[in-house]
């Protein structure tokens, strides 16, 4: 799973939870990985803009203290292709575990 795969992954988990807009779904990385991930505005809303042309979250704007936001939410495709991204971490995390792990 290339870097990009891996940014489309989080955005999909953070969405999983609730609808956000671009910045909460930054911030909502960096706070679940302890802030060893950071999901950059010049890859993360390129990422939104992919997944909503692929139908896997949908967006509207919302006017929030006199500022219009678009907040991002999970489709019924895109529970499909978490659940399918998910899958596919675990397999490469037990692969390169199983590598590293130690013992004889």
């Amino acid at each position: 799973m290339n870097a990009r795969e891996r940014l489309r992954l989080l955005i999909l988990a953070v969405l999983e939870r609730q609808p956000e807009h671009g910045y909460a779904i930054a911030q909502a990385i960096k706070a679940r990985s302890d802030g060893l991930l950071n999901a950059r505005e010049g890859t993360l809303y390129p990422a939104l803009h992919a997944l909503e042309a692929e139908g896997l979250v949908e967006s509207q704007e919302h006017e929030v203290g006199g500022r219009v936001r678009r907040e991002y939410r999970l489709t019924g495709k895109g529970g499909g292709a978490l659940a399918k991204s998910r899958q596919a971490w675990e397999k490469q995390v037990r692969a390169v575990g199983a590598v590293i792990g130690g013992g004889a």
